[in-house]
């Protein structure tokens, strides 16, 4: 089994070369949810459900996230009525929100639930929130202290970011599963996410860094910083404003106490003895994903790496 800890864009992408290198009833993902989110009354899982449609072969490919060919009627309509509308939900991503959160409240968990839609979507992996209890991730920045979506997407993460809380985490839990599918797994892989707020929030729940201490899996994580900028997403700014080194380097550094071996771009050849001075080895290679081959290729290397056959 391979045990994958994800976030959204970047992850779901990844996952996309994995699943065509090792067969997809093998692998198990662990999803950030700290960038879950209520909008309209509905329960909002981002990266969840990006990580879903990708495999699914929905989601919008040039956006990276949403259902591509989507339409926006009911977020008109909710804009004529006065809402918010600056967080885009398309009309067939609504169902899926409406659905979600009806279940929710029968009493259904974020796990059952989101096994229930990887089921509908004709999906054989298993994808699992990492934490069926609410962990919001917020951001401290210049403007004061917002929710991640709201730095995120409606001021388009252009606020100084000076901390990061994680609110609920102490008392969080994993959800049931995660830390067997660490502790069990052949090799586990941190996919090319934020560290900060997409693999961080993972990492910060009960048990989960001591799990991969103590897994006698090999684990490995892919950079998503090349040549000291993010490939998606706010992650280079986030860093440069907690007083980080923006380079796959530190990222290496945010992991070295439980990673093996560390996949970093090509154009950040400089970096790999500083790599491997914290007892990580670095592995070069393009981890620009343009398409599909690309994406294959990351995958395969990867599994090469932690020594185990394909299928």
């Amino acid at each position: 089994m391979i045990t994958v800890l994800a976030g959204g864009v970047g992850a779901a992408r990844f996952l996309q070369g994995l699943v065509r290198v090792v067969s997809p009833d093998k692998i198990t993902v662990i999803v950030n949810t700290g960038d879950d989110v209520e909008f309209f009354g509905l329960h909002v899982s981002p990266d969840i459900d990006t990580v879903t449609y990708t495999l699914a072969g929905l989601v919008d490919e040039t956006r990276g996230w949403g259902v591509g060919g989507d339409t926006f009627h009911c977020l008109d309509s909710l804009k004529n009525l006065g809402y918010e509308t600056w967080f885009n939900l398309g009309d067939r991503d609504l169902a899926l929100h409406i659905h979600r959160t009806r279940l929710l409240r029968e009493g259904l968990s974020l796990s059952q639930v989101t096994a229930s839609f990887v089921s509908s979507f004709g999906l054989s992996l298993t994808i699992l929130p990492m934490s069926d209890e609410r962990v919001e991730t917020r951001v401290n920045t210049d403007a004061g202290l917002l929710g991640f979506q709201e730095y995120m997407v409606k001021r388009g993460a252009k606020d100084r970011v000076t901390g990061i809380e994680l609110a609920g985490v102490k008392e969080a839990h994993p959800t049931k599963g995660v830390i067997r599918a660490i502790l069990e797994a052949q090799g586990i892989i941190l996919a090319p996410s934020n560290p900060l707020i997409s693999i961080g929030p993972i990492l910060a729940l009960k048990g989960v860094k001591e799990a991969l201490k103590d897994s006698s899996a090999k684990v490995l994580a892919i950079s998503p910083i090349v040549g000291g900028a993010a490939l998606k997403g706010p992650a280079d700014r986030m860093m440069e404003g907690l007083g980080m080194e923006v380079s796959a380097y530190q990222v290496a550094q945010l992991y070295s106490d439980f990673v093996d071996i560390f996949i970093m771009d090509n154009v950040d050849s400089g970096l790999k003895g500083r790599v491997e001075s914290l007892g990580v080895q670095a592995i070069l290679t393009d981890t620009i994903m343009k398409g599909l081959r690309e994406k294959e290729a990351l995958a395969s290397l990867a599994i090469a790496a932690l020594e185990i056959k394909c299928r």
